[in-house]
């Protein structure tokens, strides 16, 4: 039977996102992620990028998050590759970048089964090409595959995975590790937030390994959706209780499957992953910074960095930017995301040593580097974050909310008048719209609010930038009550 990935899409809900397919995890079938897998395999197979070397089999990395549904979810994937004549190669449960990483390193196709930030119930499959995340071309083109698929294989036994292979977790925490100079940490007090992200013991190791003093907390054995761009008050609180018990240099977590970091100051106040992406940026000498349009304008007025680009929301299109930055001849070329996740597409000099460019989402990375600034200039982290020019975002969202009820909320704001109609008494006149993402909108103030259906998820996403902590907050709360009310 044939079936049409594009059709597979509107069938099953398991939709497109951010670099691969995501959608309830009851939804998320063996036949769907099944059918999905084939229909990325036979892409590259078509596209030239996945050949056969003399006929001998090629490797597909296959990894995963802690949600339960994530090991049938692999199995599924697993068995795709190897009916299509590949060796599917079982990474375990590791973070997202560490499977990117051997997918690079071993000129492979890499598969993560992650739903990232999002809660238990639902899941993803992030596809990542021998060279990389899949780009927008790459999915529209994956979307009109049309895969034959066997549905007699199909029982409720399910799929065995492989035995398992810890090379590309192994390579992954060398990365850090042989690169960075040892006992650079030396001296610094870090908590490691473990809650349930994939990525915690290798956190633990990373940092305990470069010389940090090291206290884990807040082990989860249930999935714990935290969400790097909307930060659970629970969260909050926990960073500032433990900082306060126990005044450390600075707190550090992830996302699920920990490609998107969180880390706070020695107050135990958390950073806004815009900003963090800044101060990484600093510290690792970058020429050129790419970053989504809904990022903190802190970016511009710091005048650090040699050329910034602005791009849409989504790895995707942060990779395609930082590719252009190189092909410009920039030397030193990252990118970063609100979320927290930080990407380059150079190879990076780190005190003599060679740090290879891993153009994915890392949590690692920006976290290291901040530390690290922190220890050259000789200030907490809080002090790096008040040098910066003061511009402080916010961002929340709407979930439940249908991608359609979202676009037709962006929709009624064709016209300055209906901005200021909604907008206009929490923020006064419109100075200039920007619709690269959404609808991005400058008050006369310089206020921001910027508005976007989730790329990834049925949210609808609210994003503000104000020139005080206390008047984006409220701008926060503002922004949402009028939406909400938009949506009832």
């Amino acid at each position: 039977m044939g079936i049409k990935i594009n059709d597979l899409m509107q069938q099953s809900g398991v939709k497109f996102g951010t670099s691969g397919a995501r959608g309830l995890a009851e939804a998320m079938t063996d036949q769907v992620c099944y059918t999905y897998t084939k229909g990325f395999l036979q892409y590259l197979e078509a596209s030239g990028e996945l050949k056969k070397v003399n006929g001998a089999s090629r490797s597909v990395a296959i990894a995963g998050d802690l949600r339960p549904s994530t090991g049938r979810i692999m199995g599924a994937v697993a068995k795709a590759a190897a009916d299509m004549g590949y060796v599917p190669v079982n990474c375990g449960r590791i973070p997202s970048p560490a499977v990117a990483l051997y997918g690079l390193q071993n000129v492979c196709p890499a598969i993560m089964v992650t739903g990232s930030h999002i809660p238990a119930d639902r899941n993803g499959i992030k596809f990542n090409k021998c060279t990389g995340e899949i780009l927008k071309f790459d999915e529209e083109q994956i979307r009109e595959q049309v895969v034959d698929v066997d549905e007699s294989i199909f029982t409720d036994a399910g799929f065995a995975l492989p035995e398992e292979d810890i090379d590309a977790r192994i390579d992954y925490v060398r990365r850090y590790l042989r690169t960075f100079p040892e006992g650079c940490l030396q001296g610094t007090k870090i908590g490691i937030y473990q809650h349930s992200a994939v990525g915690r013991d290798a956190l633990i190791e990373i940092f305990s390994g470069l010389g940090a003093d090291v206290t884990p907390l807040g082990f989860s054995n249930v999935f714990v959706p935290v969400d790097t761009e909307a930060i659970r008050p629970e969260d909050v609180a926990l960073a500032r209780q433990w900082a306060a018990e126990n005044r450390f240099d600075a707190i550090i977590s992830t996302d699920g499957d920990s490609d998107r970091p969180l880390i706070a100051d020695e107050n135990g106040i958390w950073l806004r992953g815009d900003v963090a992406g800044i101060l990484a940026a600093k510290y690792l000498g970058a020429d050129s910074a790419s970053t989504p349009v809904s990022c903190n304008t802190a970016l511009e007025k710091c005048g650090w960095f040699k050329d910034i680009r602005r791009t849409k929301i989504g790895s995707p299109f942060v990779v395609a930017s930082m590719i252009d930055a190189t092909f410009a001849g920039h030397k030193a070329v990252v990118g970063y995301e609100a979320n927290g996740g930080f990407l380059t597409n150079s190879d990076l000099d780190i005190g003599g040593k060679v740090l290879r460019a891993l153009p994915t989402r890392d949590a690692v990375l920006p976290v290291l580097a901040i530390l690290l600034l922190s220890i050259k200039e000789r200030k907490p982290i809080s002090r790096l974050l008040a040098e910066l020019p003061q511009r402080f975002t916010a961002s929340d969202r709407i979930p439940d909310f249908p991608t359609e009820e979202s676009k037709k909320i962006i929709e009624r704001f064709n016209e300055v008048s209906a901005i200021e109609e909604a907008f206009g008494g929490a923020f006064g006149k419109v100075e200039s719209i920007d619709r690269t993402d959404g609808l991005r909108v400058t008050f006369a103030s310089s206020e921001i609010l910027h508005m976007r259906p989730s790329g990834n998820a049925p949210e609808f996403r609210c994003y503000n930038e104000a020139g005080s902590e206390k008047r984006v907050l409220e701008m926060q709360r503002q922004a949402m009550e009028i939406l909400l009310k938009m949506k009832g």
